[in-house]
């Protein structure tokens, strides 16, 4: 087998650390989710919800494992380069095209999401196609200084995130009532499993952080922050949930946002009320890093499947690809609504790209790698 520095192409010149790098992942996980997990998961897990992020957690490990043993072999290269060398040129070629179609499906989905929701809750006389294509512009802008500047861009909306959303789960406590909660785990084990399946659309996604490792300053500490991130992550989507179910309990299903919803009720001396507005900065700010993050990899991606110099030529025409495909991914909210419900059952793109491509790379590289030794020793 070549050695491992034999596969690079290091067309981003930009060093993160595993700090940022962790950061960045609980953006891009985190950010669309926030919002609309809690009802999700809902439907299937009843007032058990808050448990499922718990049980849907470990695939999250286990996309940053393989993630990560996938980089220990080729640290200089991401998965486009490192699965041409694994599987051969055409091979690697075909799996490098499924993995971008994929890439661009979720990120059009994530665009979608972002103008409708934009739209139907704030700006419903302003078209969709402005609000996406200048949030498109604004990423496209934030892409062109490269993955340094994202990831700085992430740390600096981290603790505005952060502490947002701790000022409104403080001002939503005076309206909980933890009995909503029980009976805890009523049905056994079941309904919070079922729920933790709808999150492994979520924590599959982990499994991008594939893009990232190559890139790190401090790559031995590329295992422990990605976990870190995950764990984040987790305790985040426990307390959103619990927070939820102890304010609506069984109501939450009727609220396609159910934090939203929550946030109108706040209401201290007739003087902080309605704070739904704190509750969207908090979430475009997220999204926004989001977005840029899965639009950074699907560029940086289809720069090297096609053998480019740079990635930055790509930017705008491929933000205009993701922009035309946002805008037509689905007629209405009600296709919309049908086209999730069957991911969350289980025909999930993100478990493919995730967990599933780079699980089948990482078994090849350790046949070759087996495969090699044999061939030497008996050449020997």
């Amino acid at each position: 087998m070549e050695s491992k520095g034999e596969v690079s192409f290091m067309m981003e010149k930009g060093k993160i650390s595993a700090l940022q790098m962790g950061i960045l992942m609980y953006h891009a996980i985190l950010a669309t989710g926030i919002l609309f997990i809690p009802a999700s998961v809902f439907e299937a897990a009843k007032q058990d919800l808050w448990i499922s992020p718990i049980l849907a957690s470990p695939l999250g490990v286990l996309s940053i494992y393989i993630a990560y043993r996938l980089n220990k072999l080729y640290p200089e290269a991401t998965i486009l380069q490192y699965s041409e060398h694994i599987l051969g040129t055409f091979l690697g070629k075909v799996l490098g095209l499924v993995l971008l179609i994929l890439l661009v499906t979720s990120l059009s989905v994530m665009f979608w999401q972002y103008g409708e929701f934009v739209v139907s809750e704030f700006l419903p006389h302003t078209p969709k196609v402005v609000i996406i294509g200048m949030m498109l512009l604004l990423c496209a802008f934030a892409l062109h200084g490269g993955l340094e500047v994202i990831s700085r861009l992430s740390g600096m909306v981290f603790p505005v995130f952060f502490f947002l959303f701790l000022v409104i789960i403080i001002l939503l406590l005076p309206d909980v009532d933890m009995k909503r909660m029980l009976p805890v785990m009523e049905n056994g084990w079941m309904p919070a499993l079922k729920g933790s399946w709808v999150l492994y659309t979520w924590f599959a996604q982990f499994g991008i952080v594939y893009f990232f490792l190559p890139f790190l300053t401090d790559r031995q500490k590329g295992m422990k922050f990605g976990m870190l991130s995950v764990f984040v992550v987790t305790l985040t989507l426990v307390v959103t949930n619990l927070i939820v179910i102890w304010v609506f309990g069984d109501v939450t299903a009727n609220f396609n946002a159910p934090l939203m919803s929550a946030s109108r009720y706040i209401s201290i001396a007739e003087f902080l009320s309605h704070l739904e507005s704190l509750v969207m900065a908090l979430w475009i700010a997220g999204t926004f890093i989001k977005l840029c993050a899965f639009y950074y990899i699907v560029v940086l991606g289809t720069a090297q499947w096609l053998n480019l110099s740079s990635y930055r030529l790509l930017i705008l025409p491929i933000g205009f690809l993701v922009g035309v495909f946002a805008m037509q991914a689905f007629l209405n909210t009600a296709e919309a609504a049908e086209h999730f419900e069957v991911v969350s059952r289980g025909v999930m793109d993100t478990l493919v790209y995730g967990v599933a491509i780079p699980a089948f790379l990482l078994c090849a590289a350790y046949l070759r790698t087996t495969f090699f030794k044999r061939k030497g020793a008996s050449k020997k």
